[in-house]
């Protein structure tokens, strides 16, 4: 194995601490950065530096911002009435693609996992409840994975958010648009039955 002056192996040591990047995919981006010019180098080092002090959690729905509340909670234009739980924050992008929901949102920052130790006293779950509880909210969206880890967490947050007066609801699942239906496999199947709808 060829060994790396300190400064770079403890730099490809870092970049492979990154979700997707091995070994190889490290060096070639520690190489990179060596290349880079000083200007290029340090503008990388100050982004990782800004993101990580100035961007926090929204405090009513727990997404990642740099103002508080977040642009989703602080919008007039929107229904804050409804809400869509979801897992991560990335998960906003896959909502608004849909130019459907004008509601906001709640993040969990996970899903129950008990093989993984997460329960649901490490979710961000407390904030949401207390959103329903107070009355602000007419309708929750259970947005989570369909995962067995989803499906756990969608199961205990309808039954932890069950007032009356407030429809909980669970996004429909099933065969993907421009798929066969012959390549589904039966809780794909079982999911798109039970998801149907009137035409």
């Amino acid at each position: 194995m060829s060994r790396f002056a300190e400064p770079m192996t403890r730099l490809i040591d870092e970049l492979k601490k990154l979700p997707g990047i091995g070994s190889k995919t490290a060096q070639r981006l520690a190489f990179h950065i060596l290349r880079s010019s000083d200007d290029d180098a340090e503008a990388l080092a100050a982004a990782v530096r800004d993101v990580k002090a100035s961007l926090r959690l929204c405090s009513i729905c727990n997404n990642i911002t740099d103002v508080d509340p977040c642009v989703y909670c602080a919008s007039a234009t929107r229904n804050q009435r409804q809400v869509c739980v979801i897992e991560e924050p990335t998960n906003i992008a896959a909502v608004e693609k849909t130019k459907h929901f004008n509601g906001v949102y709640h993040v969990l920052h996970g899903s129950i996992s008990p093989l993984h130790g997460v329960g649901p006293e490490q979710l961000r779950i407390s904030n949401l409840l207390r959103r329903v509880e107070n009355d602000q909210v007419d309708e929750v969206i259970i947005a989570t994975n369909p995962t067995v880890e989803g499906e756990a967490t969608a199961a205990y947050l309808s039954q932890q958010l069950k007032r009356p007066g407030v429809k909980i609801t669970r996004i429909a699942m099933g065969i993907p648009v421009g798929s066969d239906i012959e390549y589904a496999d039966e809780i794909t199947m079982l999911k798109a039955m039970e998801g149907r709808r009137e035409l």
